[in-house]
């Protein structure tokens, strides 16, 4: 889209260039303005140090090394072009190349740097605390991350796709365009964030930190139903079960074989409460169906050996069936304390269903 300048008559529009055509350069032109005036692209950016490659047995070299109010390094990656080339696999690498820089080591850096531009660099160290607003040095603290910028005239679509995929993996990567015009003898360069939308970073923010709460609830979940499981499994085996040999595992269910294919003995585990349970699965809906009926007629005969009523559930919209019990004591959210009780009451709950289930197990009429 053209730039335009509005004068009392009318929107003049004025033309569009490029780098390589007005002859501007990365390094001598674009690096050398940014190293001083770095607000051009972030209020929140410190230039740490220019052309930054100090280490053994690579020949890379990072245009722009800066640092942001949180302490987080920042890789700037600068191109004239108007596709950004392959900047993002480059600016990857030196991400992980610099993401274990001390804060000590940022300072000899920095003094070189100051240096180099002509500057007085006796404490470049007590420059950087002045820009992060620290009183003195924390390692523990400093560079918890890293974090890119990618600045071109330009982006093309493979490059504007890896850096979605990128940022959706939680690596905090920008494009920013530098697009340049010519007015006459002037030089005008139109600075836009293109990704992600400054409008809708902060959504992006909240949808992202969204995401890490329900990660963190998953993890959290599924290390609780492993260690429910281990001592299940540890029940099981003082009992001699049939789960007694079954490995412990992070799902909501922990199952067995009848002996039948398709027909196995579950336990299931949610928040609040437990299941033992027949899963009917042999993978053609009218024969699960069948089996379900078969079960469901001899249902009183199986309740009374089972002492108690079961839940039947024929699933008519579903091609699996069950016959369960629920254990109404309590889940994995339960207190531990209370783990070993309801443990004991699921296996005693399985052991009376695969009890009064057997001889009607034995009995079925089932395709071989």
């Amino acid at each position: 889209m053209p730039l335009f300048e509005m004068t009392q008559d009318c929107f003049r529009p004025i033309d569009q260039a490029s780098f390589a055509e007005m002859k501007i350069k990365e390094r001598d032109d674009l690096q050398r303005l940014l190293r001083t005036q770095i607000s051009v692209l972030g209020d929140d950016l410190y230039v740490l140090a220019e052309e930054f490659g100090d280490w053994e047995d690579s020949k890379c070299r990072i245009d722009l090394l800066a640092i942001d109010k949180q302490a987080n390094l920042v890789i700037i990656e600068l191109k004239r072009t108007n596709d950004g080339g392959h900047m993002e696999l480059q600016a990857i690498r030196y991400a992980s190349m610099v993401s274990t820089l001390t804060f000590e080591r940022a300072a000899q850096i920095h003094g070189k740097f100051l240096s180099k531009i002509g500057e007085i660099a006796e404490s470049p160290g007590d420059r950087i605390l002045d820009f992060l607003g620290w009183d003195e040095p924390d390692e523990d603290i400093f560079a918890p991350d890293v974090r890119i910028v990618l600045v071109s005239e330009d982006f093309g679509k493979e490059l504007t796709t890896a850096v979605l995929w990128l940022r959706g993996r939680e690596i905090d990567i920008l494009c920013i365009r530098l697009r340049p015009y010519k007015d006459g003898e002037k030089t005008l360069i139109d600075v836009q964030q293109i990704i992600p939308l400054p409008e809708a970073n902060e959504y992006q923010i909240q949808l992202r930190e969204k995401d890490q709460v329900g990660k963190k609830i998953r993890v959290e979940c599924h290390d609780l139903r492993l260690q429910f499981w281990e001592g299940m499994v540890a029940e099981a085996r003082n009992r001699q079960t049939r789960h007694a040999n079954n490995k412990p595992g992070s799902y909501h269910w922990l199952g067995s074989s009848s002996g039948i294919s398709g027909l196995n003995f579950n336990y299931t585990i949610v928040k609040e409460n437990g299941v033992t349970e027949l899963y009917i699965d042999r993978g053609e809906t009218s024969e699960n169906k069948d089996i379900f009926d078969q079960l469901y007629a001899q249902k009183d005969k199986i309740e009374g050996a089972y002492g108690g009523q079961l839940i039947w559930e024929r699933l008519d919209d579903k091609r699996a069936c069950r016959i369960k019990r629920r254990i109404e004591k309590g889940g994995y959210r339960s207190p531990e304390s209370q783990w070993p009780q309801i443990q004991k009451e699921m296996v005693e709950s399985m052991v009376k269903l695969e009890a009064a289930l057997k001889p009607e197990l034995d009995a079925l009429k089932i395709k071989s």
